[in-house]
């Protein structure tokens, strides 16, 4: 998960107070000021940054009262004497305003040798932090960028697929700082994926099944969690792999029957039915990793259906209904690429158990029997 800072330089005095117990309740790491004396008035659970003003020399005292200090560099020779000065503290860190092609170069400088690096961008687009983020990839440094509002911060965590790995935010109100708290939130976790055991396959004639084209390209051992239970689910496979008459389609997964659940968010789920172009899904990999994926077009067509039924080490019960056709498919342990006209029963399927039951959606502690 992202961490994030709040930058109390744009509250107003009013909203100050109301913004910095927002943070602290909220656990963001660090607020952010230019005055050590508001610094100075934060609890000892919020890590406390100083960026002064520009031209502002650091206060002698600032080491007593802030964790980190940032000092604003403009040149190679000021980021060669800051590098001297950090010699491994992590109190230690740039701030680079980003307004053309040297200081980029000199914010990639910065990002691999300095342990903090707090970024601004001049300019809307994100090509200049996709370029720092790539400078210190695998660099044991911290990339900090600042967002203007919101929607720019929900951008700045997705570029590259990973982002910089914290956010400095003004917000105007204890709103905004929840708000960033929420969009943090968004980060999709990691699953704890089971093995299933097939029990039979069932072939049951014709009936509506729904193809998930998606917007991105997903991994040969990616695809997405489906079933008719909300209790578990099997790993559908992308059309990653070749077939032997059609091109292969990776942004594609021939998911299952219309009544079908899929896992998105935030541990929700939707029935494939109701799908459509710019609803969010989770992509799964083989090892339990996940993704936000949108939704780019669904396609809802007759086909021959066949049901799986499967079980899981505890004994929960899962079923998934998709088309009957060799070029659909399943993954299993190792994520070995079944096809589901040579399922039988003894096979093994990768899935996951849902330990909550469903309303419209929401896991909800109630009693509910599906079958």
């Amino acid at each position: 998960m992202k961490f994030a800072w709040i930058d109390l330089r744009s509250v107003s005095s009013e909203q100050r107070e109301a913004v910095v117990d927002a943070a602290v309740h909220a656990r963001l790491e660090g607020v952010l000021d230019d005055k050590l004396d508001v610094l100075a008035t934060l609890p000892p659970t919020v890590l406390k940054v100083l960026l002064p003003a520009a031209g502002a020399p650091v206060p002698p005292e600032a080491a007593e009262v802030a964790d980190l200090v940032l000092t604003p560099i403009r040149t190679t020779e000021e980021l060669d004497k800051l590098k001297l000065e950090a010699d491994g503290s992590s109190a230690v860190g740039a701030f680079v305003d980003v307004v053309d092609d040297p200081t980029l170069r000199l914010a990639c400088a910065a990002a691999i040798a300095l342990p903090n690096t707090l970024v601004k961008f001049r300019d809307p687009t994100k090509i200049p932090l996709e370029i720092v983020i790539a400078a210190a990839d695998k660099t044991p440094g911290r990339l900090i960028c600042e967002a203007g509002d919101l929607e720019e911060a929900g951008i700045i965590v997705d570029v590259l697929e990973k982002g910089s790995d914290g956010l400095l935010y003004g917000p105007k109100d204890a709103n905004g700082v929840f708000g960033l708290v929420e969009l943090l939130g968004s980060q999709t976790p990691d699953l704890d994926l089971t093995t299933l055991t097939v029990q039979s396959i069932e072939h049951n004639g014709l009936g509506d099944r729904v193809c998930v084209d998606t917007c991105t390209h997903f991994g040969e051992d990616e695809g997405i969690l489906i079933g008719s239970y909300a209790s578990g689910f099997i790993l559908g496979v992308s059309e990653t792999h070749p077939l032997p008459y059609m091109p292969t389609r990776p942004f594609r997964v021939n998911a299952g029957a219309l009544h079908s659940y899929v896992l998105g968010a935030d541990n929700r789920t939707n029935y494939l039915s109701e799908l459509r172009a710019g609803s969010t899904i989770l992509g799964v990999t083989a090892d339990g990793k996940t993704r936000r994926i949108v939704v780019g077009r669904v396609k809802l067509e007759s086909r021959p259906l066949l049901t799986i039924r499967a079980v899981s080490p505890e004994g929960v019960e899962v079923s998934l209904t998709v088309q009957d056709d060799w070029h659909v498919r399943v993954l299993g342990p190792g994520a070995a690429v079944l096809n589901v006209t040579e399922l039988k029963a003894g096979d093994q399927l990768l899935g996951y158990i849902a330990t909550d039951k469903r309303h419209v959606g929401w896991p909800v502690a109630e009693f509910c029997i599906e079958k």
